[in-house]
């Protein structure tokens, strides 16, 4: 027996009938799953298209986005591209703003030195001229002067001989007495001749040499017109309460004595009300024992040890300050590389003074002065301006050091490596005590007299002023046929009144000529005196 389940399906299936049904069925079921894979195919690819489509628009507006920002980066790209190109055209158009502004101001710079020298190069010019008037001008007078003495010769060989034969025969004189009193004649007769002579010469060389001294001296002062105060060292301190002088002497005088022990100064404590006077030769050592003595007096502690303190810090700043001034003052002339013992020296003399002339302001305005006066010359200003600046270091140590300031100065600048002949002549020479080799040491003398002889510069004590005016007067005095003298207008001018019975007209102008030589000898002084000799005749008489 067969239990096969699929036995009676196939034995169905292998009738025929039930093949076409098994058939059409397939064929059914093949078309009708064709029909709806297509129409689900078509839902599908209908989904697909839809979710291509919102990817493209998707993908379209994130295009449309790129792009604009893209857009928008790139015109910012522009824009700060502009933006630097405008800056550095503005950069460029600036620098040849500048560029033309500066060619501008050196072609004006340039015009007005060509003008300066067309000016200079005229006065040159002008000058040269007139020296050529004045040296034909020379020539003629010393042609017609020599034409005037053979004239003179031959008029004085007829005249000895008429005279001579005069004499003898009016007065029976022999030939040596005649001789004798012909000699005499001629020789009072040529004394006023040459004295005529000499005027003429002495005034024009005068009224020539004047002239041009005056203007080199007037270009020079207001070339450099320095302000100039004459400023004094200080010598009292000032105190609030007289009870601080005590402080001041200390027990048994322990404090003072401590105090000028360790400054080398003297300190003056007496009845004078609020002040205490600090005496000392050394105007460093003062200046420098003054500030101490201020700073112990506000501190209030007054002490040997506090003593000690205070003067070593001051000692100390001072220093400091005394090469601060020699540095500051070499560098306003313009003096580079000078020893450091030289430019300490230079500061050191802030402290001195001279006729109340701070010596070195005195110093920096004959540099610049000299400076001056050597470029109208035509030397080397830079070398001038040298020689001015160091000419009075000697006086930085003539305290501690025998001799003139002159001396002593040339001597330091040669230890301290000074090489330049013209230097050391016109620091030593500067008073005359040496020859002067060099052209520099007068420009130095020149300088030194304008700095020290203009109003305000110097001021001078009572006793000295009286003495210069007694010396001035005992000089006129002495010269023979002088009656009378008198020093006028600050010690600037002596006028003379002479004896008219023993001095001729011809005679005042030797005189005063003699008088000005030997106070110019005898004396020291800035500036110039003026020698007035004055002749008077009074002839009375009286109607009756």
């Amino acid at each position: 027996m067969n239990t096969d389940p699929l036995t009676p399906s196939l034995a169905v299936l292998s009738e025929p009938q039930n093949l076409w049904l098994v058939l059409f069925a397939l064929a059914g079921g093949l078309i009708l799953g064709y029909v709806v894979s297509r129409q689900s195919g078509a839902r599908s690819l209908a989904a697909t298209r839809r979710e291509i489509e919102t990817k493209l628009a998707a993908a379209e507006q994130e295009g449309r986005i790129r792009a604009k920002q893209i857009e928008l980066d790139a015109r910012n790209a522009v824009a700060e591209r502009r933006e630097g190109l405008e800056k550095e055209l503005q950069g460029d158009r600036d620098k040849l703003v500048e560029s033309q502004r500066r060619l501008t101001k050196r072609e004006d710079l340039l015009d007005t030195k060509l003008a300066t020298l067309a000016a200079r190069e005229r006065a040159m010019g002008e000058q040269d001229e007139r020296h050529e008037r004045l040296k034909a001008a020379l020539a003629k007078r010393e042609d017609r002067i020599n034409g005037c003495e053979r004239e003179l010769a031959a008029e004085r060989a007829a005249f000895d001989k008429e005279h001579r034969e005069t004499l003898l025969r009016a007065a029976r004189m022999s030939e040596e007495e005649a001789k004798r009193e012909a000699l005499t004649a001629l020789t009072n007769a040529c004394q006023e001749e040459a004295a005529a002579i000499v005027k003429a010469s002495q005034e024009r060389a005068a009224a020539d040499a004047k002239q041009e001294a005056m203007r080199i001296t007037l270009e020079a002062i207001q070339r450099y017109a320095s302000e100039h105060s004459a400023e004094s060292t200080s010598n009292t301190v000032k105190i609030e309460d007289d009870a601080m002088k005590g402080r001041v002497i200390g027990r048994e005088g322990r404090n003072i004595r401590a105090f000028e022990a360790a400054m080398g100064v003297d300190v003056v404590v007496d009845d004078t009300p609020g002040i205490i006077t600090v005496s000392c030769f050394d105007p460093v050592r003062r200046a420098t024992a003054t500030e101490a003595l201020t700073i112990l007096l506000k501190d209030g502690r007054i002490h040997p040890a506090r003593i000690e303190e205070v003067v070593e810090k001051v000692s100390e700043d001072f220093t400091e300050r005394i090469q601060k001034f020699g540095r500051d003052a070499a560098n306003e002339v313009h003096l580079p590389g000078l020893h450091p013992r030289v430019i300490e020296a230079m500061g050191r003399m802030h402290y001195r003074t001279s006729y109340g002339q701070n010596i070195l302001r005195h110093s920096v305005e004959v540099a610049f002065l000299c400076q001056v006066i050597a470029d109208e010359l035509g030397l080397d200003g830079a070398l001038a301006r040298r020689c001015g600046f160091l000419h009075d270091l000697g006086k930085a140590m003539d305290h501690d050091v025998e001799g003139g300031h002159p001396r002593i100065g040339a001597d330091f600048l040669r230890k301290h490596g000074e090489r330049s002949e013209a230097v050391l002549n016109a620091v030593e020479g500067h008073h005359n005590d040496v020859i002067a080799t060099t052209p520099y040491t007068p420009v130095v003398m020149a300088a030194d007299a304008i700095s020290g002889a203009r109003p305000g510069a110097r001021r001078e004590t009572m006793e000295k002023y009286v003495k210069r005016l007694r010396e001035l007067e005992g000089i006129a005095r002495r010269t023979r046929g002088v009656r009378e003298a008198y020093a006028i207008q600050a010690g600037r001018e002596v006028r003379v009144i002479v004896d008219p019975h023993g001095i001729d007209d011809a005679g005042c102008h030797v005189m005063a000529r003699s008088i000005a030589q030997r106070v110019s000898d005898e004396m020291s002084f800035p500036g110039e005196i003026k020698i007035t000799v004055m002749r008077e005749m009074r002839t009375v008489d009286f109607a009756r």
